[in-house]
């Protein structure tokens, strides 16, 4: 593993702990809909995969209601949401050891690049970052599959020297369908059943498993 030269990180779940800001912004768009969450970790299902997806999955909405609960849920986290999280520990030390090393840090997110890029800056990260794909804001970029591979086409890269870090099964089954090798992180909001079942490579419970794999 330590001769890969590409290193593609997910974000929420990965390199951050969303789920303060995630489940306040999709409190907040619920609300919108008359619908009250007593308890906000039971939103925490909304952390990783597309927002439209979770909508109707997880409260029957259909897709142009779903569409107008994302909008609503940008509204907070464009101004709020977004800072309500932090990095995981030690994963800015790991990303600047990579970099050092000479290894190019790709991040690949489900979240839109705007937000993505605002992120990483604000936690000191985006200098560190070779190139950054996510979403895009109308919903034609969201599923991991595309985005990896949208990565890949910003970039010349040799899939077969490329992982895909993550936490939850998309990052898992998006890095199967692109051709390139994979680590599923327990530390996020993804199961390890949920990883190993999805047929993540390789498995890390902690932020120094991952060096211990790639350097």
């Amino acid at each position: 593993m330590n001769e890969l030269d590409t290193i593609l990180f997910d974000l929420d779940g990965t390199i951050t702990d969303p789920a303060e800001g995630i489940t306040n912004s999709v409190s907040y768009a619920l609300k919108k809909f008359g619908v009250k969450v007593e308890n906000k970790s039971d939103l925490n299902c909304f952390i990783g995969p597309p927002l439209y997806a979770s909508f109707m999955k997880y409260y029957g909405f259909s897709k142009e209601k779903a569409e107008k609960a994302v909008d609503f849920y940008r509204e907070y986290y464009a101004d709020k949401g977004i800072f309500e999280c932090r990095l995981y520990d030690g994963i800015k030390e790991l990303i600047i050891k990579l970099h050092s090393a000479g290894k190019r840090v790709v991040l690949a997110t489900s979240k839109p690049e705007f937000f993505a890029e605002k992120l990483l800056r604000h936690f000191g990260l985006l200098e560190y970052f070779y190139h950054i794909a996510g979403a895009t804001m109308d919903g034609s970029r969201i599923e991991k599959t595309d985005i990896i591979n949208y990565a890949f086409d910003g970039m010349k890269s040799d899939k077969q020297n490329a992982v895909m870090i993550g936490d939850r099964e998309f990052d898992i089954i998006g890095a199967k369908n692109v051709g390139i090798a994979s680590i599923g992180v327990t530390f996020g909001y993804g199961s390890l059943e949920e990883l190993e079942k999805s047929g993540a490579d390789y498995i890390a419970d902690r932020v120094e498993d991952i060096e211990k794999l790639l350097l």
